[in-house]
């Protein structure tokens, strides 16, 4: 069941960045009223706000990473309650805290912090911190763990969890039934991701691991609520790459091995191999169906082998954006929605740093009958689903019928191949639509 989204336009009061809709109807955040706190609690539980001595404030999530990391520098001043390094310690609670001047106020980021350096020169004292967030002790544990065939998605990553004494308010990730697992002197995070990855080849879906508010969880990418838009006048720089250096265009299905320790070729799942065979191997589990087995490899195939289509967008910040978030771009040819899989928030400049991840899920070996339209032509939506991506598999909203202008006509087969925006406040049509959907 599709959830409602809200299309969210970024810009400064007084521009004309707003938009009239979107997907659900699109709403302005006004980026001159944005506005942090930082907290921290002392060893008593009490709590101060420390922003006014505070620079260097930011928080990121990075690509590879489960944890946020939190650093600042700070006065280290004498306060009513002493100097900032008496009350800052090594293990003390820090939490960012963001507001827009309207409805959204609330906690960005939090940790406690790892690192602690004062430092006394004869000018100034100042005290740096790095914090990070409870996920930080996965990513800092090796373990060995073996898993029985049968088990679970749920039952591993919430296992992890409680084995680390990480706070959880339910499970929100995928729960599949997984091969014999073995992980030797491996990290936990690497193994949990591991373990999502396996769940992703048979069809569990795209998750990630974070934590909000103190709560750990395994959340589905993509699934914000808020989508914010990003576009010239709201956008200070934009950097693409393009690369077929990570394709791979086959994966050879072996079965188990025979005495002697050969593995028979059970099938062979192709992709792009016009740019060269680039072969990996999946070995089918002993409980583990040929089919099964066949649609975890073409999983492989949708997920590596595709050209990887990135771009880094820095921007004024919107502090409630987060790693796996889904976001719109319409800057020159990067007109799509996109993962967010990384993103650093400055908040001395109040801009951030996103890397962002074309939102596409399958390749583009499909082909669609094309219909005789341009960009630019403004067409009748007969109404039904637009979706985040031109591609198969792409996740699809309601939308209203109504007039709307033709943004990008996608000739390369795509199932998906027709961006459509609406012209009226009739429609709310605002993403990739199929063939035969308007006229």
């Amino acid at each position: 069941m599709a959830k409602a989204v809200q299309t969210m336009v970024i810009g400064y009061a007084g521009n004309n960045a707003v938009d009239s809709g979107g997907i659900g109807g699109a709403k302005m955040i006004d980026l001159s009223k944005i506005a942090y706190r930082l907290t921290v609690m002392d060893s008593g539980g009490k709590q101060y706000n420390i922003k006014e001595f505070v620079t260097g404030l930011g928080w990121e999530e990075n690509k590879n990473e489960i944890s946020v990391r939190t650093s600042f520098t700070a006065k280290n001043d004498k306060t009513s309650a002493g100097r900032l390094s008496e009350l800052i310690k090594p293990g003390c609670l820090i939490g960012i805290f963001a507001s827009d001047g309207g409805k959204q106020d609330r906690e960005v980021a939090r940790g406690t912090v790892q690192e602690w350096n004062p430092q006394e020169q004869s000018s100034s004292n100042t005290l740096k911190c790095v914090a990070y967030d409870s996920l930080y002790d996965l990513q800092r544990s090796q373990d060995n763990k073996f898993y029985s065939a049968g088990t679970g998605t749920k039952s591993i990553m919430t296992g992890a969890f409680d084995e680390w004494g990480i706070p959880t308010k339910g499970y929100s990730g995928p729960n599949v039934s997984h091969e014999k697992m073995k992980y030797s002197s491996s990290y936990v995070s690497d193994m949990l991701l591991d373990v999502l990855d396996d769940a992703y080849k048979k069809g569990g879906g795209k998750f990630i691991i974070r934590a909000a508010e103190g709560y750990a969880d395994v959340v589905e990418r993509g699934t914000n609520t808020d989508v914010y838009v990003f576009r010239v006048d709201n956008t200070k720089s934009i950097s693409q790459s393009i690369s077929t250096a990570s394709l791979v265009t086959r994966v050879k299905v072996l079965g188990q091995a025979d005495d002697d320790g050969n593995s028979p070729v059970e099938a062979t799942v192709d992709g792009l191999t016009k740019y060269g065979i680039r072969q990996r191997i999946y070995t089918r589990g002993k409980d583990e169906s040929l089919d099964e087995a066949k649609t975890a490899a073409q999983k492989i195939i949708d997920e590596d082998g595709v050209i990887d289509e990135e771009i880094t967008v820095q921007a004024p910040d919107v502090p409630f954006i987060r790693k796996g978030d889904l976001v719109y771009v319409m800057i020159g040819s990067a007109q799509n929605y996109y993962y967010v899989v990384g993103i650093r928030h400055d908040c001395d400049n109040y801009s951030m740093t996103m890397d962002l991840e074309l939102a596409k899920t399958e390749t583009a070996t499909q082909t669609t009958k094309k219909k005789d339209y341009n960009v630019g032509d403004i067409v009748n939506f007969k109404g039904g689903t637009h979706y985040v991506s031109s591609y198969s598999g792409s996740r699809g909203y309601s939308a209203r019928a109504g007039k709307a202008k033709i943004t990008i006509k996608n000739g390369s087969g795509k199932t998906h191949p027709w961006h459509l925006i609406h012209t009226d406040s009739g429609s709310n049509v605002y993403g990739w639509v199929d063939d035969g959907t308007f006229e």
